[in-house]
């Protein structure tokens, strides 16, 4: 099941440099929300602080709070691994173990977190698979290595590992923006059918996905979050005269 995520006075540097300024944003459960807005405003650093992938660049740094369902995010004492199990990730660029066959890529985190039995893992695996709408293409070569697969098919693929170990939030960091228009519609029909078992945010260029795609939309601008609200609202009436320029073209 999904959960909702409360983000305070979040603000995030790499060096000296000040990535998000002063964000704050409620994020509903079970819902698909699109942060959209021009390169280098701050959208992958944002949803990289939501699992706290962000710290482990030896540069970065960040203050104020996120919680997640019941989780205080950056509370001490709160375990990193325990955060990414929870709220799992796809990166714009897929990227599957390149040891590891089809199978054994969706079963990584389910044997990290105590899965051993085989026909739990089977069935886990195979669940995994159908929900990323990849199974039907791979039952047969579940042995082959990952590197077998089109790039697409990679990027099920790595939706499948992140499902494996049930997240309660799933964060898309560009994950169609190398892909073909087929491909692309059958990971936006997923990420409809998935919003029943968890929350999501997507990170993406493409303001036609979001229209699509996404339940709410949030716009960022030079590190700073602008507007967020119903993806139809936004895209139809915006509020704010910066978000009306950037969905009409006129800069970004």
């Amino acid at each position: 099941m999904g959960v909702g995520i409360e983000v305070k006075d979040l603000n995030a540097w790499f060096g000296k440099a000040q990535i998000l300024k002063e964000i704050n944003i409620k994020v509903g459960a079970n819902a698909v929300t699109a942060v959209i807005g021009p390169s280098g405003c701050g959208k992958s650093t944002f949803i990289r602080c939501l699992n706290r992938m962000h710290e482990t660049n030896p540069d970065a740094r960040l203050t104020g709070s996120v919680q997640v369902g019941d989780i205080d995010v950056y509370k001490p004492g709160t375990d990193a691994v325990d955060v990414r199990r929870r709220i799992g990730m796809v990166f714009q660029k897929p990227n599957p173990f390149p040891t590891m066959s089809i199978y054994d890529n969706v079963a990584a985190g389910l044997r990290l977190n105590g899965y051993n039995k085989r026909r739990e893992l089977d069935e886990a695996v195979e669940s995994s698979l159908r929900m990323a709408a990849l199974w039907d293409e791979v039952k047969d070569v579940l042995k082959k290595s990952a590197f077998a697969l089109s790039g697409g098919q990679q990027q099920r693929l790595c939706i499948a590992r992140a499902l494996a170990v049930d997240p309660e939030v799933l964060l898309l960091d560009e994950p169609c923006s190398a892909l073909d228009p087929v491909t692309t519609a059958k990971i936006e029909e997923l990420m409809f059918q998935l919003k029943d078992s968890c929350t999501m945010a997507i990170v993406t260029h493409n303001m036609q996905q979001a229209a699509r795609a996404s339940d709410y939309t949030a716009f960022m601008l030079d590190g700073r979050l602008i507007e967020h609200s119903e993806t139809s609202r936004l895209f139809t009436t915006p509020t704010d005269p910066r978000t009306e320029a950037y969905i009409t073209g006129r800069f970004g």
